[in-house]
């Protein structure tokens, strides 16, 4: 297949361009620095616009661009980038596809749990009504509608719901793994939340399994099938790296701290992955011990 990525040179998109490397498939990825594409990208090749590729047609496009979403406090000119990043560039893209003789046969666009918003206990599926009460909720929202207006001209349209990944290098668990490794970890608030997850492999072959399966259309929540509390996340981490977990982050201090991004931490969703599993998927790292464990203690380490 020929296959069109945006945000190939984050961490779910290198292990994208990896995996289907592997499988032979042929790769460009629309990239503010496409000279850095080669050595990040595993077979890809790098465009800097979207008018490069005049005469290739595409079978797919995956797209999963979008500014770190927890790396700074959401001020007024942090939300216009986070919204011109997914929103405005989803929009682009999609009248780009819309242009091209022969439009890509899917589209594979990026979104997140945040979708749902903070609720609470409540059992979440793919079915669930939107959040939309707080920003992170509605820039999905919005990343979402943008990304569904490719079904007008006959494009197969797969939402990829994701959660935090868990990964060796780069994500969550990197920035989790220094505090921890010292034993200075803990809950954060009271640890009550809801934390969805999923392991990088599950991630990448979700992802695949919706490239390849023709019946896969709509939302699909990209977590594992084993809902944990905040503060079981925090102690199983502890536990995997043998240290304690006593220094929990107080609520208050975090939305002092974050603001209305403290929602990221605070909040959380009770989440089903109810179409993934209906669509045939077969999670490799269901539970977080096995997954933390084969991260943390891969064999032959």
């Amino acid at each position: 297949m020929r296959i069109l990525l945006t945000g190939g040179t984050g961490l779910i998109g290198q292990a994208l361009c990896q995996h289907w490397q592997r499988q032979g498939h042929e790769l460009w990825v629309w990239s503010r620095e496409p000279h850095k594409v080669a050595a990040l990208c595993s077979g890809a090749r790098g465009i800097a616009h979207l008018h490069e590729l005049e005469g290739t047609s595409l079978d797919a496009v995956v797209n999963l661009a979008g500014a770190p979403i927890a790396d700074r406090p959401w001020t007024a000119s942090r939300r216009q980038v986070l919204w011109r990043s997914r929103v405005d560039l989803t929009r682009t893209l999609v009248d780009w596809m819309a242009q091209q003789p022969q439009p890509p046969r899917v589209l594979l666009s990026g979104s997140a749990v945040g979708w749902y918003g903070d609720r609470g206990d409540a059992w979440l599926d793919e079915s669930s009504p939107a959040g939309a009460t707080d920003f992170g909720s509605q820039l999905c929202i919005a990343w979402e509608q943008e990304a569904e207006h490719a079904r007008r001209f006959g494009v197969r349209v797969a939402l990829v719901r994701t959660a935090p990944v868990l990964a060796p290098r780069g994500g969550m668990l990197a920035r989790l793994l220094p505090p921890f490794k010292l034993g200075l970890g803990g809950r954060l608030g009271d640890g009550q939340q809801w934390m969805p997850w999923i392991h990088l492999d599950d991630q990448v072959r979700l992802m695949d399994h919706l490239l390849h399966h023709a019946d896969c259309s709509g939302p699909f929540n990209a977590c594992a099938p084993e809902a944990v509390r905040n503060a079981t996340f925090t102690q199983t981490l502890a536990t995997a790296l043998h240290r304690p977990a006593w220094l929990p982050a107080p609520a208050w201090a975090l939305r002092i701290a974050l603001g209305e991004m403290s929602v990221l931490l605070l909040g959380g969703q009770r989440l089903r992955p109810q179409r993934a599993q209906a669509a045939g998927f077969a999670w490799q790292h269901p539970t977080l011990a096995g997954a933390l464990d084969q991260l943390l203690h891969p064999p032959g380490a």
